[in-house]
């Protein structure tokens, strides 16, 4: 019976071979539905809802509840001698409030979350999916049937699917797209800068207030202490301390809403009339450009609104609608009334009008609460930008570096040391070199709404292709949400010689950092796409691959999910042996937030089976995190010998009998798996499969002339496994290519400059990817060649040679291909080994190489 013959997309003309697609744990269509929306759908009591909702103020809420410490600071830097400006200026505080983070967020924007993933990027991924705008093209159509992989569809005549085909016929829109969601990852970190310095220089000034003869530099000095103690913390991770935060954030709102009320009630409530929109015409129209100039101020009022969006993960969007509405926006009001009522009958402590508003019998106690919400919010802004920045690597686009989990309950809790030694350098730097809240705050203010226009112009396209939005609604969210923000940024541009261009300079130094690791990313893996070896040339070679077989398995990791990578060639060109058994193993991370388990791992085999040739897939999403060597190397062993018991069991299905193969019981499946081969490792494999595709052999292509021997039938089950456990024993290496990008010498300057120096150095002092991996050295072989980027787009590689490196690798050797001698190179600790070789005297060397490696 024969089974039906099927085209591979990415391998039509590659040869005899098996596929099997792993569609692990799918259900019916409606209950694939319902998992698919699991966040969104998912119920929560009334009491459960108002727990969260209290746990969400420690995490979401403390920077934008630290506002109040120096708004009307920086609105009147230079003092005040109106009330009616104070309360036109309360009167655009209370509007801010209302429509940006109270209508715009906490309603509209909390709701285009990626299941329950919040931030820039999070957007971007949102939109990767309905749209095929991401640059690095490595999505395969097996991707979509994940569970977490949630897109919405639409008619392809509707305004929706022409702007899908729009975004992705147009080059320059991908680019501009990601440069936009690159621009506003870069103003969030420089939140995690700017945050914690205003926020603690502000709490320490309290000192000042009520000791006058305190000096400024004291200030500064007690700020640095809590900043360099607030960030050598870090490594600790929240879960810790985060039982804290929620109190502490609680006790301070309810402290800044009762001294509003006590203000208010002891100066008088004519400062409520700011409520009326009236006011805020007459505080721009009679202030011309000092009121223009004082928008400045007024928008750190609502500082704080993105990382409200960006630490949405660990609550639902309901209990943090909650928490906003019943405590943080009232309590808000309360503290910017008081405050005001406060000035207009004390109009010369505009400088200092929180602290000077606070009775004297609970001002210390105030000023201790204060220092530790100051600290919270800073905490909360240093874990938003270590999440965006994981985020960021998972998408290319940042340089590899180190990321540690720091707890086993939630996953979004991470610590990178680079970029938190980083931020406390840069932090210091900004408290201590402006020394005063209003340049900083000028800062902050041109950060904030850069991130808000960058959200806003990604909402645009969230609200088309994802919600479906009549065309009205979407000019009705983009036209309110710019006047405001547009306000806000033509006021903040008055500022930039006056603290402005700190957040531009920082922004600017990681934009390019960014964008250079990605454009080189991009280069690099367009190399490998375009130079891959044809499936036709490994099958010309025979099942030894023309090569003597070593025992063993190696793993050639590789970015590419389809075809054999380039530099698998030039191995077995320039090394006569290779493994028995050979995987190659694409670890590639998604636009999802996370890739269960289950589902992680797709194994397909490449060529026929006495080859022993296969293909790993492992899929992450940008919250997940690849796991320690030894878990992440057993879970890929155990998928592969899953998909050898798998691929036996359908061989003889036809077409009318996979409906019969595919249904198992859990009792049928753990038979299979524990009673199906003798061996010890695989009898302990615990899995859980509720339908598996078939198996689809591929045409062979017509013009490759290649003669199967009729013993591969004889190949079992049992033998094939046991052959895999075997070669595990005898030692697994991993085989990692190092593809060196330079910039053609015909490049023009600007793409010298970014390839061959920033790029080089980056790649030069970041994290490696065997480190990446967690790959033991002993293990290790490194072979590596050049990539030239030539001035046209065609992709131009001039592998003249390849390097192979061993073990403690000091000084890789160029590896030349003659016609009469093979030249090899090892090198490795104190000693090193050449010799040239002819025929099989290389694979003496290599074997020995392997036994040493064993031995040290």
């Amino acid at each position: 019976m024969a089974s039906p013959l099927e085209i591979d997309e990415e391998n039509d003309n590659k040869g005899s071979m098996w596929d099997l697609e792993q569609k692990l744990d799918q259900p019916m269509d409606a209950e694939a539905g319902r998992l698919r929306n699991m966040y969104r759908e998912k119920k929560f009591s009334a009491l459960l809802l108002l727990r969260l909702a209290y746990q969400s103020l420690g995490v979401v809420y403390g920077d934008l509840g630290t506002s109040p410490l120096y708004v009307f600071y920086n609105t009147f830097p230079r003092g005040v001698d109106d009330p009616e400006k104070v309360i036109g200026a309360l009167s655009l505080i209370i509007y801010s409030l209302t429509l940006v983070p109270l209508l715009k967020y906490v309603f509209i924007v909390l709701r285009a979350n990626d299941n329950g993933q919040g931030g820039t990027l999070a957007l971007y991924s949102l939109l990767c999916r309905h749209a095929n705008i991401k640059i690095i093209p490595n999505q395969h159509r097996t991707d979509e049937e994940l569970t977490t992989y949630s897109r919405t569809t639409f008619h392809e005549k509707s305004f929706a699917a022409k702007t899908q085909r729009w975004l992705e016929e147009q080059k320059f829109i991908k680019s501009t797209i990601l440069i936009l969601v690159l621009v506003g990852t870069c103003m969030v970190i420089g939140d995690g800068i700017l945050t914690p310095a205003i926020s603690v220089l502000s709490a320490a000034g309290g000192i000042k207030v009520n000791k006058p003869e305190v000096d400024s530099g004291v200030v500064v000095l007690v700020a640095v202490v809590i900043l360099v103690g607030l960030f050598s913390i870090q490594r600790y991770g929240t879960d810790r301390v985060g039982w804290l935060f929620a109190p502490i954030v609680l006790l301070w709102f309810l402290l800044i809403g009762g001294i509003g009320i006590y203000n208010l009630w002891r100066f008088g409530g004519s400062v409520l009339r700011a409520f009326s929109p009236l006011y805020v015409y007459r505080y721009l129209r009679d202030g011309r450009k000092d009121s223009w100039l004082s928008l400045g101020g007024i928008l750190l009022s609502i500082t704080g609104t993105e990382a409200l969006f960006a630490d949405l993960a660990n609550f639902p969007v309901s209990s943090v609608q909650i928490a906003f509405t019943l405590v943080v926006f009232p309590c808000l009001l309360l503290a910017y009334s008081g405050q005001a009522a406060y000035l207009v009958n004390n109009l010369h402590h505009s400088q200092d009008v929180f602290y000077r508003s606070i009775p004297e019998k609970i001002y210390w106690p105030v000023f201790v609460i204060a220092t530790l919400a100051a600290v919270v919010a800073s905490q909360a802004t240093i874990t938003a930008t270590f999440s965006i920045i994981k985020q960021a690597l998972a998408h290319g686009c940042f340089p590899r570096v180190k990321v540690v989990h720091t707890s086993k309950k939630f996953l979004g809790q991470i610590y990178i040391p680079d970029i938190n030694w980083i931020l406390m350098v840069l932090c210091i730097a900004v408290t201590a070199g402006f020394k005063n809240q209003t340049q900083i705050g000028n800062a902050y203010g041109t950060a904030v709404v850069l991130v808000m226009l960058v959200t806003t112009l990604l909402m645009i396209l969230v609200m088309i292709l994802v919600w479906h939005c009549h065309w009205i609604l979407v000019v009705a969210f983009t036209g309110l949400s710019l006047i405001v923000e547009c306000t806000y940024f033509s006021a903040v541009l008055f500022k930039i010689d006056q603290g402005g261009w700190a957040p531009l300079a920082i922004a600017g130094v990681f934009l390019i950092v960014m964008y250079v690791w990605h454009y080189g990313t991009v280069k690099r893996y367009q190399f490998e796409l375009h130079s891959k070896v044809s499936m036709a040339w490994i099958l010309g070679l025979g099942p030894s691959l023309g090569l003597v077989r070593v025992p063993g398995i190696g793993l050639v990791y590789t970015e590419l999910a389809s075809g054999v990578p380039h530099i698998f060639s030039h191995f077995i060109t320039n090394l006569p042996a290779i493994h028995s058994v050979v995987v190659f193993v694409c670890v590639k991370y998604l636009p999802v937030y996370t890739v269960p388990e289950e589902e992680r791992f797709l194994v397909k085999r490449i060529g026929p089976k006495n080859y022993h040739i296969f293909r790993c897939v492992a899929r992450y999403g940008y919250k997940d995190l690849h796991k320690k060597d030894d878990d992440f190397e057993k879970k890929l062993f155990d998928n592969l010998f899953m998909f050898v018991r798998l691929e036996s069991m359908m061989e003889g299905c036809s077409d009318s009998e996979y409906s019969l193969c595919e249904p198992q019981t859990e009792q049928s499946r753990d038979f299979m798996l524990n009673n199906n081969g003798n061996t010890t490792s695989l009898s302990n494999m615990d899995y859980s499969i509720s339908s598996v595709d078939s198996i689809v052999p591929a045409r062979s292509p017509t013009n490759v002339n290649v003669t199967f021997q009729s013993s591969n039938s004889h190949y079992t089950e049992v033998d094939e496994l046991e052959f895999l456990n075997n070669c595990r024993e005898a030692g697994v290496v991993h085989i990692l290519g190092n593809t060196v990008v330079r910039a053609s010498r015909n490049s023009r300057f600007y793409k010298k400059i970014a390839v061959d120096y920033i790029y080089a150095f980056l790649r030069k002092i970041c994290r490696e990817n065997s480190v990446i991996f967690n790959i033991p050295h002993e293990s290790l072989l490194n072979v590596g060649q050049a990539a030239f980027v030539p001035s046209r787009r065609l992709i131009a590689a001039v592998p003249e040679a390849v390097t192979v490196t061993l073990e403690h690798s000091l000084a890789p050797l160029p590896l030349n291909r003659s016609h009469q001698t093979d030249h090899l190179a090892l090198e490795g600790g104190d000693r090193s080994l050449t010799a040239s070789v002819q025929g099989s005297s290389t694979v003496t060397v290599f074997c020995y190489a392997h036994l040493r490696r064993n031995c040290f």
